[in-house]
């Protein structure tokens, strides 16, 4: 009898009448023979809520205690959800993220799971039942209650799924899967039957939303198989049909796994852009001037560096859009005293594209394909970043929507690689 996590996010927990059909779901799969752990969110809109509630009370809430708020709103899911099941027959209980118990760090707002006690859950499934664990959260070494930060629910789901050895992980989202890039700005964006764990970890990080950064680097770490598929379909779908619908995230070796040159674009505009311009050429600016900024917890993506004239150079960076206020505090106390540059320039008017797939290792031409198509479409590019398996842009961000649709055409990402060709023997 196999181990089988589900994880529901908001929108599938977002009314009673979708908590029932959750509940005819997992019971669906419970009937078949499997033992169910179900990993919940909030309700949709619940955090935000509880949020916003907090900053009433207090406009910059005390992290613990905004951790103590934040992580209701899963406790009430859990509850309701096993109502529902209790409803219709099939025996469950609810554990929090304390009563399972979820070890975590004290980083209060975006806590690391360290370890998790599974025998709890264990003795339930043992006897039966299905057991609803609240995602989002745990608590550190004093008991504290700690939450994952946001989209933590998937973690939660990977990580249960490692700690009880399940033969797989289910994400159940408002999507069918994951898509070669995202059907609002390309109608012919096509459902990817399966992914690498590399493709996926890429899109995620360059602004996929289907799937938490985090819980796919536990997920690949631990080598637990995920799956992404819809909870808005009919629950009471054959098990045998539904457990090969959506998206597998698997292994590159994995021979089901489409043998694809690219498999998807990214893309957001959550990037902002700046500018040292005339810092001295010498060895360790670099780290002069992103060593303070790491110091305080922000993240850099792309880095150009270039030279400007004898002895100096510009140094162009970018962060998170949101990170932008605090980076330019740090670069005004901390750098400029140090580096001297002539100017600091910003801007918020970029966007990032990018093509994933672990086919480019032993492909040439990606990049200049790239390159050509946005030539040919008018579109300046502003940074380039490469890795292994991807090829970043920066670009104007009322460009982006017009660089995706010509991508996904130009690299054929509407036809799966039989249709293309690739997989004939």
């Amino acid at each position: 009898m196999a181990i089988i996590v589900h994880k529901y996010g908001g929108t599938s927990m977002g009314s009673p009448e979708r908590i029932k059909n959750v509940a005819r779901r997992v019971a669906k799969w419970h009937r078949a023979g499997h033992q169910m752990v179900v990993v919940v969110s909030a309700m949709s809109g619940e955090t935000n809520r509880l949020i916003a509630l907090a900053k009433e009370i207090q406009p910059n809430p005390d992290p613990r205690e905004l951790d103590v708020v934040a992580s209701t709103g899963e406790q009430v899911s859990i509850g309701l959800l096993a109502m529902a099941l209790k409803a219709i027959g099939v025996e469950a209980v609810s554990f929090n993220g304390s009563q399972v118990a979820v070890h975590t760090d004290s980083a209060f707002g975006k806590a690391r799971i360290e370890s998790i006690d599974s025998d709890a859950v264990k003795k339930e499934l043992d006897a039966g039942k299905v057991v609803i664990v609240a995602g989002f959260q745990g608590r550190d070494a004093a008991g504290n209650v700690t939450t994952l930060g946001r989209g933590g629910s998937d973690t939660s789901g990977v990580a249960m799924a490692v700690a009880l050895h399940a033969a797989e992980c289910l994400i159940f989202t408002d999507v069918d899967g994951v898509y070669t890039t995202d059907p609002r700005i390309e109608p012919k964006a096509r459902r990817l039957d399966a992914i690498s764990f590399e493709e996926m970890l890429e899109l995620a990080s360059l602004g996929s939303k289907v799937l938490q950064i985090r819980s796919v680097e536990f997920a690949g770490k631990y080598h637990v198989p995920l799956r992404v598929l819809s909870s808005l379909t009919d629950p009471d779908i054959p098990v045998d049909v539904e457990a090969v619908s959506g998206t597998l995230i698997s292994f590159e070796e994995d021979p089901k796994m489409e043998k694809a040159l690219v498999s998807g674009i990214a893309c957001t505009r959550d990037e902002a852009k700046i500018t040292l311009t005339q810092v001295p050429d010498t060895p360790g600016v670099a780290y002069k001037i992103l060593g303070p900024v790491a110091q305080h917890n922000i993240d850099v993506d792309m880095i150009v560096q270039n030279i400007a004239s004898a002895g100096t150079t510009d140094f162009t960076f970018t962060v998170p859009k949101g990170e932008l206020e605090r980076t330019l505090k740090v670069l005004n106390e901390e750098v400029v005293p140090v580096c001297q540059p002539k100017n600091i320039t910003t801007s918020t008017s970029v966007a990032k594209v990018s093509v994933v797939g672990i086919g480019m290792r032993t492909h040439a031409g990606v990049a200049c394909k790239m390159f050509e198509t946005l030539a040919r479409e008018g579109i300046n590019i502003q940074m380039i970043g490469t890795s292994e398996i991807k090829v970043s842009l920066v670009i104007e961000d009322k460009y982006m929507e017009l660089a995706v649709r010509a991508l996904h055409d130009a690299f054929g990402l509407d036809k799966s690689p039989v249709e293309k060709g690739c997989c004939k023997a």
